[in-house]
């Protein structure tokens, strides 16, 4: 009786999607979800244990922590005269900006293969959303986004950079041009910033339809969900409107205060899992068709993706079946790059799940 009247009131669309899936990773190594693999030091988990047990849980978060936006607007550059708007991780604020922009017919455009979130946040919103195909090796096909602009005129334009799940950077010129061509927002996505070579966030206040999101998840602080928006205050107090009050807890306010404090030891980390990345992809070369990566993780392709996935979870080794996901990602398996002795594992297990 319920599942009819639920039937009946949820919009088709929403019926018609499957829930983000998370693989149960208990007894795992999990190489799955893009973690930092590396622990804090002990004398920075006695200090944040220190300040948990100071923190007053019976209280609502500050909604407005200057103090931590300060922070994080000097230790990522973020240019004068700039802002920043804080998420509940970057999900939220993918979110907020489909809420904020989606009038009547407007579309959110993006590049396909990319983060499943922007179409599926497209569908929760009811806003259109228009896909366009990467070329060759997963590069930018400019010629087919110019022409995906001209044609749609997307309010709101998303570009990962690097990609997930391909790990490459777009050309910083063509990604110049779409800014310029796009009559809306373009949202650069750089959840992947600290293994990267290059960023948009020193042209955030060159271009007045240019805002760049980031998230510190992948620097090590996956459990804390904090991401933020950066750009013109003109863009972000509109945005502020939207966001709902007390989104950042107060364990995440105050621990990543402590964190970005010592920013230095998540850099150094960040410059390891580059360093372990290089290794990797040498290793992994030797075993299937592997594309270059900026991000911390890497996409690799081989026959029988998914059997070699089953496989390699049969031995205790979690990481992303691809396959099936996007035409342009048959037989494609993505791996975290994770500690020296994780990825040596890996590859031990890749290597017994090809015999």
């Amino acid at each position: 009786m319920s599942s009819a009247l639920v039937h009946n009131l949820i919009r088709p669309e929403l019926l018609a999607l499957h829930a983000y899936h998370v693989s149960d990773s208990s007894g795992m190594i999990k190489l799955d979800a893009m973690e930092n693999p590396y622990h804090l030091p002990q004398f920075l988990k006695d200090e944040i244990a220190a300040i948990v047990a100071d923190s007053e849980i019976n209280r609502y978060p500050n909604p407005d922590p200057f103090e931590l936006k300060e922070k994080i607007r000097q230790i990522e550059a973020v240019p004068e005269g700039c802002d920043v708007l804080l998420g509940n991780g970057s999900d939220e604020l993918i979110q907020l900006l489909a809420l904020a922009l989606n009038r009547p017919g407007a579309t959110l455009l993006s590049v396909e293969p990319s983060f499943v979130m922007y179409r599926m946040i497209a569908t929760f919103v009811g806003m259109r959303y228009v896909g366009v195909p990467l070329g060759e090796n997963f590069s930018l096909d400019i010629d087919a986004m110019l022409e995906a602009i001209r044609r749609e005129r997307p309010a709101l334009v998303f570009l990962a950079y690097p990609n997930n799940p391909t790990g490459n950077l777009f050309s910083a010129n063509h990604i110049r041009q779409i800014i310029a061509a796009s009559p809306g927002l373009v949202v650069i996505d750089e959840a992947y910033y600290a293994f990267a070579s290059d960023s948009f966030m020193k042209y955030i206040a060159d271009y007045p339809n240019l805002l760049v999101m980031r998230t510190f998840s992948k620097l090590g602080m996956a459990g804390l969900r904090l991401g933020f928006l950066a750009g013109s205050t003109d863009w972000l107090d509109e945005l502020e409107k939207l966001r709902l009050p007390y989104n950042v807890g107060v364990l995440p306010q105050r621990v990543v205060e402590v964190l970005l404090e010592n920013h230095g030891i998540l850099l150094q980390q960040a410059g390891q899992i580059r360093k372990d990345r290089a290794v990797l992809y040498k290793q992994l070369s030797a075993i299937a068709e592997v594309y270059p990566s900026e991000a911390n993780f890497l996409l690799f392709r081989m026959e029988n993706a998914a059997s070699v996935f089953n496989s390699l979870k049969a031995r205790g080794m979690l990481i992303k079946n691809l396959s099936g996901a996007h035409a342009m990602l048959e037989n494609c398996l993505r791996v975290t790059v994770g500690t020296p002795l994780e990825c040596q594992k890996f590859i031990e297990a890749l290597q017994e799940s090809i015999v």
